[in-house]
């Protein structure tokens, strides 16, 4: 509200009361951040980070004067040649990246089969030698004699123990 004085004197403004929140800020008017849902609130960080970490680069701008110079072609041809170097190297770099992963998917499969023929071969072998230790058992229950028992090892994978037929 504006009051003039009749005998020509200062101008007296009188600003409206500010909210008591508002009090330490002298602006007129006050910012307020715009109220987000969530999924809105997720994609304006995404954004705000993409701006914040992707460079502009503006090369090679043309001139405010009007009409084509001579030189713009070679920029246009030497722009055109980095892009397509830039696309070329993506797709060099995905062909890699997929190789690797399909080698790593196959080294994982031999891998696991190699363990399935390790743990089935081990299997055969300890049901062999449990089968050499019930027959020597039989026999010497057959024969009454007192013999010590020999200890195997069920978990290892050596043939020590068995070269004595």
């Amino acid at each position: 509200m504006m009051n003039r004085p009749k005998d020509g004197g200062n101008l007296q403004v009188v600003a409206a009361e500010k909210p008591k929140h508002a009090a330490e800020s002298n602006a007129i008017v006050e910012y307020t951040p715009p109220v987000y849902k969530e999924e809105e609130e997720d994609l304006e960080i995404k954004l705000r980070r993409i701006i914040d970490n992707v460079p502009v680069r503006v090369s090679n701008t043309s001139g405010s004067s009007a009409g084509s110079g001579s030189g713009d072609f070679h920029q246009y041809r030497q722009m055109r040649r980095k892009e397509q170097d830039r696309l070329s190297r993506m797709d060099a770099d995905y062909q890699i990246k997929k190789e690797v992963a399909e080698f790593n998917m196959r080294r994982e499969e031999r891998l696991k089969a190699a363990e399935e023929r390790t743990a089935k071969k081990r299997a055969k072998r300890q049901k062999k030698r449990q089968r050499k230790k019930e027959k020597k058992i039989k026999v010497n229950s057959g024969a009454e004699e007192p013999q010590k028992e020999e200890s195997s090892d069920d978990e290892g994978d050596s043939d020590i123990g068995e070269a004595e037929e």
